[in-house]
């Protein structure tokens, strides 16, 4: 943490050590957060579960409205508004919880973050006192539904090409919208549109967009392969005029709202794919218990409990990163004044801090969620494969979160990217651990007295490794290659998966220790296990990224050397891995799904 700091921000995992009291796990949720836990998990129950089968079967997407106007009785739709503006102004644990907490609905978990999200943020954070009077109150409770334009059909992951325009009519009152956006969740019915156009010959700007807007037209449903009870659509604007006061935020500065709120739905999508991950195990291993082949459970097979342990064990990594996050979050927003006029404004700064993490979760836990559903439609074979059973839902369902909120690829480019960035800002003191690392690696190799092996010492080493090996492959990278290394996709995708696996390890290891510490470490054997499954897997992914690395940016006799370096860093020994996969599958099959 860089000295004037007096709160946590993104990327610190790397670069400091952290102690298992500094972390927010489950296990500290309190009662309210249950109790909100708990009435999600009802609504889901009884009000979107009795329609599911006519909003993702037969495509239905008009119910997102009437399931939004419920959410929003029952208080849902308002965690992330602020209670003068009839919200609830929640911690980011609690809007974590709800996305999970959602994740059993369907389609309807797009259709809430649409609205609640990508639809509201936006205004909550940079709004008007003006704006937020008008439209927060009506979004908290769904009388209003919100939506999201950005995306355009020349325009994806390049947000910043859009081709919609806004022309200043001659009297300065109003801006003339033409252009189209394309994949609008909720726009079929949404009643307002945070919609991004390029201002005045290029000023690329946020516009509040009321639907009734004359020149907005709202096109036909996309046909999608999954996710068929949310609204998609496209719009079109025909000289569509919306007023002066509608321009959201600053002229020119539309880049700033549309990242942000990019990246706390990467945060929130993290949280719902995770909660997706549960779900699976729920049907897979109901499954697994019933179906009986050569005389015995599918769930006494070792290739089928070595499904069961896995999923299971990236659920848990996710989830731990998912409420660490969190509760980073929270601690740097408490340290602002809430009763100041720009507290909203300034909390999506500190949320900002933590891109870093906001793209690791959201990559992680969707690739947590693909694995899941191709595990568990395996365990159910031929069955999985038909509507009858939810896992071909599913199954088709998890494959547009690895596209949405950024492609996975793009945010595995953002990862290194902003610890490059936050480098040369001075806001990451990463150049002078990436030196003491190469310092340590280049010189003699240091004597360890053995001792008695303490709970998870080893796991503990490793993962200090993998931050280790984070910092030298890609200070490496850096140092070798100038500006230049953030052309180079291949290095900045590998270098970025070992940064991955090692703030996940390093979450699941701390929750474990922290467990262990209040509750022993018998109490903590189910984490324990799937640390050390997890672990010992991940760092033999990391050897090989690491290796990849520097065979890209050295060779000879330097190349050899770092490689050497790298090789000791990376060593360890096997575990029992059909022990652990074992252990953890009889615990999730015991309990019917997750559990820890």
């Amino acid at each position: 943490m860089t000295p004037e700091k007096t709160y946590p921000t993104g990327g610190e995992f790397l670069v400091e050590e952290t102690g298992p009291a500094g972390v927010f796990t489950p296990e500290d949720f309190t009662e309210s957060h249950r109790l909100i836990a708990e009435s999600v998990r009802d609504f889901v129950e009884t009000s979107v579960k009795p329609v599911l089968e006519e909003a993702e079967y037969r495509g239905n997407t008009a119910l997102g409205r009437r399931l939004l106007r419920e959410a929003g009785e029952a208080g849902i739709l308002m965690v992330d508004v602020p209670e003068r503006y009839d919200g609830m102004g929640a911690d980011k644990a609690t809007t974590m919880i709800v996305s999970e907490a959602l994740a059993g609905s369907g389609s309807f978990s797009v259709t809430y973050g649409a609205h609640a999200g990508i639809g509201t943020l936006p205004i909550v954070y940079f709004g008007t006192d003006e704006q937020k009077s008008r439209w927060l109150p009506g979004l908290a409770t769904g009388t209003i539904v919100g939506a999201y334009a950005l995306t355009e059909p020349g325009s994806g992951s390049d947000a910043l090409a859009v081709r919609t325009t806004a022309r200043l009519t001659p009297d300065g009152s109003e801006y003339v919208l033409d252009g189209t956006k394309q994949y609008i969740t909720n726009a079929g019915f949404a009643d307002l549109f945070t919609l991004f156009a390029k201002a005045d010959g290029g000023k690329f700007t946020a516009f509040l967009v009321p639907r009734d807007t004359p020149g907005l037209t709202v096109g036909r449903e996309e046909r999608k392969m999954g996710i068929k009870g949310s609204s998609t659509c496209p719009l079109v604007l025909e000289a569509a005029r919306v007023p002066v006061a509608n321009v959201l935020g600053e002229l020119g500065k539309g880049h700033v709202i549309a990242f942000n709120i990019l990246n706390v739905g990467r945060f929130k999508l993290g949280a719902g794919t995770m909660g997706g991950c549960k779900g699976v195990l729920r049907h897979a291993v109901a499954y697994a218990k019933a179906r009986r082949q050569f005389g015995r459970a599918l769930c006494e097979f070792g290739l089928v409990r070595r499904k069961i342990a896995d999923v299971a064990t990236r659920t848990f990594l996710a989830e731990s990163m998912v409420y660490r996050t969190a509760g980073l979050m929270d601690r740097a927003v408490e340290t602002l004044d809430r009763t100041a006029p720009d507290f909203d404004r300034r909390t999506v700064d500190r949320i900002e801090e933590f891109s870093i993490e906001c793209s690791i979760i959201k990559v992680f836990a969707s690739e947590s969620l693909a694995l899941a559903t191709e595990e568990g439609l395996q365990i159910l074979g031929g069955y999985g494969y038909c509507e009858d059973y939810p896992l071909e839902r599913f199954y088709r369902d998890e494959r547009i979160n690895r596209i949405f909120e950024g492609t996975n690829e793009i945010n595995r480019m953002i990862i290194p990217g902003m610890i490059l960035k936050k480098a040369v800002r001075r806001e990451l003191p990463f150049f002078a651990a990436a030196q003491a690392v190469a310092a340590e690696l280049t010189g003699p190799a240091a004597w360890e007295e053995p001792g008695e092996p303490a709970f998870l010492t080893e796991e503990s080493r490793l993962v200090a490794a993998m931050k280790k090996t984070a910092l030298a492959t890609l200070g490496l990278a850096a140092q070798t290659l100038g500006d230049r290394v953030k052309d180079e996709q291949e290095i900045l995708s590998d270098a970025a998966d070992i940064v991955m696996e090692a703030y996940a390890c390093e979450s699941g290891l701390l929750r474990t220790l922290r467990k262990a510490a209040s509750g022993g470490e018998e109490g903590a054997r189910a984490m324990a296990d799937m640390v050390t499954l997890y672990v010992h897997d991940a760092m033999d992914r990391v050897a090989v990224w690491a290796r990849s690395i520097l065979a890209a940016v050295a060779d000879g006799d330097e190349l050899r050397i770092h490689v050497a370096a790298v090789r000791r860093l990376t060593r360890h020994g096997p575990v029992n891995r059909s022990k652990l996969h074992d252990a953890i599958a009889a615990r999730v099959v015991e309990a019917d799904g997750y559990v820890v």
